[in-house]
C-alpha cells in the first residue's frame, strides 16, 4: 500500500459528534492524489490505506463516522473502496470533495490499465507477457483468499454473521440465487434482530448532520446524475444502433452497476461469467489475466472492466478499443457518484439507528459469502483446465475434472500462499515472484 505518509505536526481533530474536521481543500486534493497512486492491494488494502491516512494519521474523520460510511458503501452496488473515497471526500468538502476524491481514486490506475491492456492485446498471446501472466493468475488466487480472510475477520464477529455468510455462499453457489435477493434477506434479518435487541447507540454515534438536505434537493441530484450516466448511452444507441459493441458494453456495464452488490469481488463473479460465457468477449483465461493485471495496478480492482471493454473492442482496432474503454469507465463509475451524492446526506442523518446498523452489518456478512463463491469459481478455472456442471434437482455445482489439473499453476499457487501468509511479503512482491517463476516454467521447464 505504499510507504507511510508523513503525519502533520498538528492533526485536526474530528468534530465532537464524530463528524469531519475542517480541512483545506488543496491539502485534501494532495492526499486524494497520493491515495490514487498508491492504492494497491484491492479493496481490503485500499480501505486500510484510507483508514490509516484519514482516521489514524490526519484525524480528518472519526472512527465511528468512517465505519458508518464503510458499512453503507458495502451495501451499495459497485466498488466499495471507490465509493468510500467518494463518501469521505463528500464528508470533508461536499459534492466537489466527493467528485475529486472519487475521480482521483480511479484515474491513475485507469491510465495504467489501458496501457498494459494494449500491450497484452498485442503481445499477450505469446512471448514474455504470456509467460508473466502464467504466474500472475496463480498469485491472484492467493490474493483473493487473503482478501476473503481480511473481510471475514472484520465482518464475522458473531455467530449470526457466520450463519449469514454460509447461507449466502450456499444460496449463490449451489442454488444460483440472485445476489440482490440475498442482500435483501440479510438486510431484513439484521434489521429486525437489531430492532428487537434494542441496543442504544453510543454518544459518538448519535444521528445528526447539519448538512441534511430535503427530498426535493435529493430528487434534483438524482436526476442530474442519471442524466450524466444514461444520456450518453442513449446517444450511442441512436447513432450506432443497439447491436453495436459500444452500445452493448454501455448497457451491460450499466446493468452491472445496479444489480451487483458486495463490492468489486462480488461484481467480478457476475461479470466474468457473463463476459466469458454469454457475450464471448474474452476467454476464462483472459479474464484471469485481466484480474491479475488489475491487481498489479493502483486503483479499485473493478478497473478490470477496462481490460474487458478494451478486449471486447479490440477486433475493431485500437480506436474502437479505446472508445470501448471510455464507455466502460463511464458507466462503471458514474452510478457510484449517484449513489453517494444522493444517498449520503440521508444516511448521515441515520447514524446510530440500531435497525440500520444491524442491516448494514448483516449485509457485510453476506458479502463474505459472495467473495467465497468468487474464490471458488476463480480457483477452479486457474488450477484446472476443464470443469463440468453437476446438477441434483435444484442444486447445481461446478466440478473440476481432476485429471486436467495444471501442476505448474498449482505449484505457483502454493508459492503465492507461502509468500503472502508465511513470509508476509505483500501483494506486489508476491506478484513479482510468481510472474518471474512463470517465466522460468515457460522457458526452462
Amino acid at each position: 500500500m505504499g510507504e507511510r505518509a508523513p503525519t502533520p505536526a498538528k492533526p485536526m481533530a474530528p468534530d465532537s459528534d464524530g463528524g469531519a474536521a475542517q480541512v483545506p481543500f488543496a491539502e485534501a486534493f494532495a492526499v486524494w492524489l497520493r491515495i490514487g497512486f498508491i492504492s494497491f492491494g484491492g479493496a481490503a488494502g485500499q480501505i486500510a490505506l484510507m483508514h490509516r491516512m484519514l482516521v489514524e494519521e490526519r484525524r480528518w474523520l472519526s472512527e465511528a463516522r468512517f465505519l458508518h460510511a464503510l458499512n453503507f458503501c458495502m451495501l451499495l452496488p459497485g466498488p466499495e473502496a471507490m465509493q468510500l473515497a467518494t463518501y469521505s471526500g463528500w464528508l470533508l468538502h461536499g459534492w466537489r470533495g466527493g467528485l475529486v476524491a472519487g475521480l482521483l481514486f480511479v484515474l491513475p490506475g485507469a491510465v495504467v490499465v489501458v496501457a498494459l491492456t494494449w500491450i497484452y492485446a498485442v503481445f499477450g498471446g505469446t512471448g514474455i507477457v504470456g509467460a508473466l501472466f502464467l504466474g500472475v493468475k496463480a498469485a491472484v488466487l492467493a490474493i483473493v483468499i487473503q482478501a476473503l480472510i481480511s473481510i471475514a475477520r472484520r465482518a464475522l464477529k458473531r455467530r449470526l454473521g457466520l450463519a449469514i455468510a454460509l447461507a449466502a455462499l450456499i444460496a449463490i453457489a449451489a442454488f444460483d440465487v440472485a445476489f440482490p435477493l440475498v442482500v435483501l434477506a440479510a438486510g431484513l434479518l439484521g434489521f429486525f434482530v437489531a430492532r428487537n435487541a434494542g441496543a442504544p447507540p453510543g454518544p459518538a454515534e448519535r444521528a445528526a448532520d447539519e448538512r441534511a438536505v430535503s427530498w426535493r434537493q435529493t430528487l434534483g441530484t438524482t436526476l442530474l446524475w442519471l442524466a450524466i450516466w444514461l444520456a450518453p448511452l442513449g446517444l450511442l444507441v441512436l447513432l450506432l444502433g443497439p447491436g453495436h459493441i459500444l452500445a452493448q458494453l454501455g448497457w451491460f456495464f450499466s446493468k452491472l452497476a445496479v444489480v451487483t452488490f458486495g463490492g468489486a469481488y462480488a461484481v467480478l463473479a457476475y461479470m466474468a461469467q457473463q463476459a466469458v460465457e454469454s457475450y464471448g468477449w474474452l476467454t476464462a483465461g483472459e479474464m484471469a489475466d485481466g484480474l491479475g493485471l488489475a491487481e498489479t495496478t493502483p486503483g479499485p480492482l473493478i478497473l478490470v472492466t477496462v481490460f474487458v471493454g478494451f478486449l471486447a473492442g479490440w477486433p475493431g482496432g485500437t480506436g474502437l478499443a479505446l472508445a470501448a474503454t471510455v464507455v466502460t469507465l463511464w458507466v462503471t463509475f458514474a452510478p457510484c457518484f449517484l449513489w453517494i451524492m444522493a444517498g449520503a446526506p440521508h444516511v448521515e442523518r441515520l447514524r446510530g439507528n440500531p435497525g440500520l446498523a444491524g442491516a448494514l452489518s448483516a449485509i457485510t456478512a453476506a458479502v463474505v459469502g459472495v467473495i467465497t463463491n468468487l474464490a471458488l469459481w476463480f480457483g477452479l478455472h486457474v488450477i484446472f483446465a476443464e470443469l463440468v456442471t453437476v446438477s441434483w434437482g435444484p442444486v447445481s455445482l461446478l466440478v473440476p475434472r481432476l485429471e486436467t489439473v495444471d501442476p505448474g499453476a498449482a505449484l505457483l499457487f502454493a508459492v503465492a500462499c507461502v509468500s503472502l501468509f508465511v513470509a508476509r511479503l505483500g501483494i506486489i512482491s508476491t506478484l513479482g515472484i510468481c510472474a518471474a517463476l512463470g517465466l522460468v516454467f515457460r522457458y526452462l521447464l
